[in-house]
């Protein structure tokens, strides 16, 4: 069995099991436990509501916080089966569902306590004190189980991933944070009509950066930086390849954002989790979890002269 005590006692491995530091995990451990006092206040494990005050078990599989907080970050991470991942932890397949659910709601609050995830509607996008109003926007697609229902089927099919999938598009500052997640919708739907359907606005005078999936999209009072696409039958000219590879350079920023998020891959494997609500909130809590991380290791990017 794996327990807090045991891996901390190695660093390496921690953090290849749980994508975080001791030193931020440590930082994240106060407001988690806070959230689950609260929630173990207010629920039982299964999340009916409590009759009696909570106490902790002798022979609980997660005794401690540490371990609790260890536990959920582990199955973010790796994303294994559940009975496996109980068996790892000694308890059986429905106790771990039961765990994985209710300690997820808990980081979840508990990210959003540190200002951490990102807004979720544009009328929650607060970027007046951005000094570096530099934003880059793109999709990402995570594949999920084939559906049954044949229209259902349909409308989940990415054709560029040629699979099912869901969506989210992200917004992302100079410092690689992202600060706006648009709600989780089928594969099929357009990265350009779910940024037309955010309707989010940027600070006067801001810099855009977007691939050409965004054909189209403008925003009054940015500038738009995009690749210019090679026109039918004709070739781009040499100062226009110099620019695409430019624009190319900067915007890769938001790949690593997004890569940042899919280090944790509950949202980059095949989700075989079906619980109502949980393919987009558990994307949530991995841009959360990638944005508090920065805190911690940010990155340093050269300036982009205009």
């Amino acid at each position: 069995m794996i327990d807090y005590d045991r891996l901390s006692a190695k660093p390496k491995q921690f953090h290849a099991l749980t994508g975080y530091t001791l030193e931020e995990f440590d930082a994240l451990l106060p407001t988690f436990t806070d959230r689950f006092a609260a929630q173990m206040q207010a629920f039982t494990l299964a999340g009916k509501p409590r009759q009696r005050p909570y106490v902790s078990y002798d022979n609980s599989p997660l005794p401690t916080m540490a371990d609790k907080l260890l536990f959920l970050l582990m199955y973010l991470r790796k994303a294994t089966t559940q009975d496996i991942f109980g068996e790892v932890f000694g308890m059986p397949q429905p106790v771990a569902n039961q765990w994985i659910h209710r300690l997820h709601d808990c980081l979840n609050q508990a990210l959003a306590k540190l200002g951490a995830n990102p807004a979720r509607k544009a009328a929650d996008l607060d970027l007046a004190d951005d000094e570096v109003k530099l934003y880059f926007q793109d999709g990402t697609e995570r594949p999920i189980q084939r559906p049954k229902d044949p229209e259902v089927q349909e409308s989940f099919y990415s054709g560029k991933k040629k699979r099912h999938t869901v969506k989210n598009n992200v917004l992302v500052n100079a410092q690689g944070e992202i600060v706006l997640l648009t709600a989780t919708c089928e594969g099929k739907k357009h990265d350009k009509k779910i940024a037309d359907e955010a309707g989010f606005t940027l600070p006067e005078g801001s810099l855009l950066y977007q691939d050409t999936g965004f054909q189209g999209f403008a925003l009054e009072g940015t500038t738009i930086f995009q690749p210019k696409k090679k026109p039918r039958g004709g070739e781009l000219t040499p100062d226009e390849k110099a620019q695409n590879r430019l624009i190319s350079r900067i915007r890769v920023r938001v790949e690593h954002a997004i890569d940042g998020v899919k280090r944790y891959r509950i949202v980059k494997d095949q989700l075989r989790n079906w619980k109502p609500g949980f393919r987009d909130k558990v994307m949530e809590t991995c841009c959360g979890l990638h944005n508090f991380r920065l805190r911690f290791r940010p990155w340093a990017y050269f300036s982009v002269i205009t």
